[in-house]
């Protein structure tokens, strides 16, 4: 089944409806650099209909009025959509962004299945419990927050769309979404699929646009809560706009996670979950991504070794080839930004162990897997998010608490690993790195629990009870009947 990929509508207030302008985006392929479609970009104009829209839908119903496991059986046939076109959503996700198949492919059933899980938990959870107060019992009640504005980035696209759409519609609220103008595509195929479920009118509106388009949605009075994931200057500006008129937001931003090696560390172990879920993780454009990896000076180079072996493991090329670990980063614009930073770390006296350049080939925007040694926390590899195929080994001197404050040690607190030959011991280190998931000789993002950071990395949590909480207000009831729900 193919896809789309010229789309020349809006999908607002449960119909697809003509743009106010002429404007187009033009979705680029990283590997091939040719046009690969095209979407409507939103003017003014457009969000003012579809903040519209989704303020009637959920200011007169039906939808934040129906039951949660009516909304639920609702979102049940869109993952149901979803799910059948599974392997094609993965393959048009992988040519907007550059995603490896390899990765994409193997679970084409994750957006359908991130669905229904959160639908579950709803019905599981509730929207209303009793709790005895020092006045007596009263009845707590989760009620939908409102008017969403969903903008999300383009690196995970339609899975990062999931993780606010899903909660959101569970729990009754309505949404207007602002995809990134790079991956827009697999936006639209949600709303093929709410389309075909029959969702009430209103309750999702689909208006790509770029950064004029998102600041204009966020300011807009019409809307009571903003979700974003994005950078953190994008972050920033969206929690002054939300301060200024205390609406509610979530940002999932950035971050510069540290694998933590201790000195009774295996190499080969922090290579192996360190190389696939820092570096190559998404081509290094992951939030959470273990980019930084501290060991103790005195063994670096037995993991400087182990790294590299492993980086030599790595297959980078096209992303539509199963066999491909590293693809194209998204755009010319994102690869100028990590070459500028590789240049920085050279400069800087960092020790290039691997990579650095271009890899041969005709065209796609390659940056070659590259691993840093002997680089100090204060250079910028180290500083920044490079949202690359880049790694820094990051010697440390002294015992746990050194290599602790040196992961601490940073403007973000995302994600994170320690790693040690005594689990306990490796434990007792990760409770002290301030950061929003931690493992222990392991390292995963987990759909099913709650994701999102400490300090620049965020405010709020997606995912499990907690995401779902996130798209609530909590209202005491006193005095309220017995049976009342």
């Amino acid at each position: 089944m193919t896809l789309p990929r010229e789309r020349d509508h809006f999908f607002i207030g449960g119909a697809w409806r003509a743009p106010a302008t002429s404007a187009r985006i033009e979705v680029v392929s990283p590997f091939t650099e040719d046009r690969m479609g095209g979407v409507p970009g939103a003017s003014p104009a457009d969000m003012d209909v579809a903040i519209a829209a989704a303020r009637k839908a959920f200011d007169r119903g039906p939808w934040p009025f129906m039951s949660i496991a009516e909304r639920a059986e609702l979102l049940g046939r869109i993952a149901a959509y979803l799910r059948d076109r599974g392997p094609d959503i993965a393959r048009l996700v992988s040519d907007e962004m550059g995603g490896p198949m390899g990765r994409l492919g193997r679970a084409p059933g994750a957006p359908a299945d991130m669905i229904d899980r959160v639908a579950a938990l709803a019905v599981e959870t509730g929207d209303t419990h009793r709790r005895q107060g020092l006045l007596g019992e009263a009845l707590i009640r989760h009620e939908p927050v409102g008017v969403v504005a969903a903008i999300t980035p383009w690196n995970g696209p339609l899975t990062l769309l999931l993780m606010k759409f899903a909660p959101a519609l569970a729990m009754g609220c309505t949404i207007v979404a602002k995809p990134s103008p790079e991956a827009p595509l697999d936006a639209f195929v949600l709303a093929d699929a709410c389309d075909a479920a029959g969702l009430p009118p209103g309750v999702f509106n689909l208006v790509p646009g770029g950064r004029e388009a998102g600041e204009y949605l966020v300011s807009h009075p019409g809307v009571d809560k903003v979700a974003f994931t994005g950078s953190t200057a994008a972050g920033r500006r969206i929690a002054e706009i939300c301060g200024r008129d205390l609406r509610r937001c979530a940002l999932e931003l950035g971050g510069k996670s540290a694998a933590v090696a201790l000195d009774d560390a295996d190499p080969a172990l922090v290579a192996a979950v360190a190389v696939p879920f820092g570096l190559a993780f998404n081509n290094g454009q992951a939030c959470a991504a273990l980019t930084r990896i501290l060991v103790p000076r005195a063994r670096q180079a037995e993991f400087v070794a182990a790294i590299e072996a492993e980086m030599a493991k790595l297959v980078v090329g096209d992303p539509a080839d199963p066999a491909t670990h590293v693809g194209p980063v998204v755009a010319a614009r994102q690869r100028r930004r990590i070459e500028g930073l590789i240049a920085s770390g050279r400069e800087e006296g960092a020790r290039l162990v691997r990579g650095g350049d271009r890899p041969a080939f005709a065209k796609g925007w390659f940056v070659a897997p590259t691993l840093f040694a002997d680089v100090d926390n204060a250079m910028a590899v180290a500083r920044e998010e490079i949202f690359g195929p880049v790694g820094v080994v990051i010697p440390y001197d002294g015992g746990d608490e050194a290599a602790v404050a040196i992961a601490n040690d940073t403007p973000y607190g995302l994600a994170g690993a320690v790693f040690s030959a005594d689990p306990a011991r490796a434990y007792e280190a990760a409770k002290r790195v301030r950061a929003g998931t931690m493992g222990v000789n392991t390292f995963a993002i987990d759909p099913g629990l709650p994701f999102g950071g400490y300090k620049a990395s965020g405010i709020g949590r997606e995912n499990g009870v907690e995401g779902l909480r996130a798209f609530t207000e909590t209202k005491v009831v006193l005095g309220a009947p017995a049976g009342a729900a």
